[in-house]
């Protein structure tokens, strides 16, 4: 038999609302649906009140001491919610880093080729790793290596419209360097 492995995907968190007899309290500070604040009122009898208004009872504020409680219309009240979720999920810009490798022995073109990738990905608002890899003689001249990385970031600063800023500086770990650039506007 085949496994059809999948990646845990977590369930998006919706706030769910306590109102009318969902309210555990004995008593909440009311405030009504032009909202001014009623005062401290039995939880019983806000509920009272808000039938006869034709509105729902939910807890606003469910940590203040009492709790605060507002009529409400629950329905309306979650669409909201939810909008004002989904236009700061909208919001958020999403960063990601591109990767670009070098090498030690890169030809011109390929310099350049890169260059203009560099260019385009820190243009879009993605951050850029730049990683040269060195192998066998090459270990003997790490500075090469270093000098190839420097290169590249000055000539990606020489461009104009990119503010090319060093997040991450120079790492080395074994035969390769790293280093994280971003635009910074």
């Amino acid at each position: 038999m085949r496994h059809h492995w999948q990646r845990y995907k977590p369930k998006e968190e919706v706030k769910e609302f306590t109102a009318n007899e969902k309210i555990r309290v004995p008593e909440v500070f009311l405030i009504n649906d032009e909202g001014v604040g009623v005062g401290r009122i039995s939880t019983v009898e806000a509920l009272r009140m808000a039938r006869e208004a034709d509105l729902d009872l939910a807890l606003v504020n469910p940590k203040a001491d009492p709790p605060v409680a507002k009529f409400v219309n629950l329905g309306q009240l979650k669409y909201e919610h939810e909008k004002k979720v989904h236009r700061q999920k909208v919001a958020q810009k999403k960063v990601d880093i591109k990767e670009i490798r070098l090498s030690v022995r890169i030809g011109e073109h390929d310099f350049n080729f890169r260059l203009a990738q560099a260019e385009k990905f820190l243009r879009d608002g993605d951050k850029i790793k730049l990683e040269v890899v060195i192998k066998g003689r090459e270990r003997q001249h790490p500075e090469i290596a270093e000098e190839v990385i420097f290169r590249f970031v000055n000539k990606l600063k020489a461009i104009e419209g990119i503010n090319a800023v060093v997040e991450q500086s120079l790492t080395k770990m074994g035969g390769r360097f790293n280093i994280v650039l971003t635009n910074k506007k």
